[in-house]
């Protein structure tokens, strides 16, 4: 969480709405505090999309935040996000955008199921890998969400949440070095990326290690 807090400052934001449950924010208040950015904590709902919805419910109701022109969603389990692609997403939502999203080419061969049980090949020049952070303007994907709460649907990610209501979904650039550190497998691997890492500055590998409780 600390990292990718500190990803975001790094790449122009300049403050931080973490969604939390109490267990967890107890644990994060005195490092939250340290941040070079203002860290506002709230807390999470039931799923993911009812967790970002109460987070972008605080940035709305909070008497300065509230003017921020340009939200970031961000997944806290990609702690190495390059400063570079989160500039890049600000960027393009200050440009107009109206939902903006990382993504990378997918690497592996691409096969699709049939309802028979066969499978057919899929282009992979064509497929992109999203990541986060997705932005947008602030008050654009509040009003998504709420015709999403309202409708009951769901969606894996916020850019899908917007295309939804009907706006234009846009990519930018994203990064390798922006995994998903979600397993004992993926700290091994985040933590090999991180001895060649070029934009993060001088933190140590056992820094993920500490952060991640491992």
């Amino acid at each position: 969480m600390v990292m990718s807090i500190e990803a975001m400052a790094a790449g122009g934001c300049t403050d931080a709405v973490v969604v939390v449950n109490d267990q967890v924010a107890k644990q994060l208040g005195p490092e939250l505090a340290a941040l070079p950015i203002p860290v506002k904590q709230v807390p999470g709902g039931a799923s993911r999309q009812e967790s970002v919805y109460n987070g972008l419910k605080a940035v709305r109701d909070d008497e300065r935040l509230s003017h921020a022109e340009v939200v970031l969603v961000h997944d806290a389990v990609r702690p190495m996000v390059p400063a570079k692609v989160v500039s890049a997403v600000i960027e393009a939502v200050q440009g107009g955008a109206e939902a903006v999203a990382p993504a990378i080419p997918v690497a592996d061969s691409m096969r699709i199921l049939d309802p028979g049980g066969g499978s057919a090949v899929i282009d992979r020049s064509l497929l992109r890998a999203i990541q986060t952070p997705q932005g947008f303007p602030l008050q654009l994907i509040l009003e998504a969400h709420e015709k999403m709460a309202a409708s009951g649907d769901q969606f894996t990610d916020d850019v899908s949440c917007a295309e939804r209501a009907g706006h234009h979904v846009t990519l930018v650039e994203g990064s390798r070095m922006s995994m998903k550190v979600t397993e004992p497998s993926d700290l091994t691997v985040a933590q090999a990326l991180w001895e060649v890492r070029d934009t993060f500055g001088h933190h140590s590998a056992r820094r993920i290690r500490r952060h991640l409780g491992a």
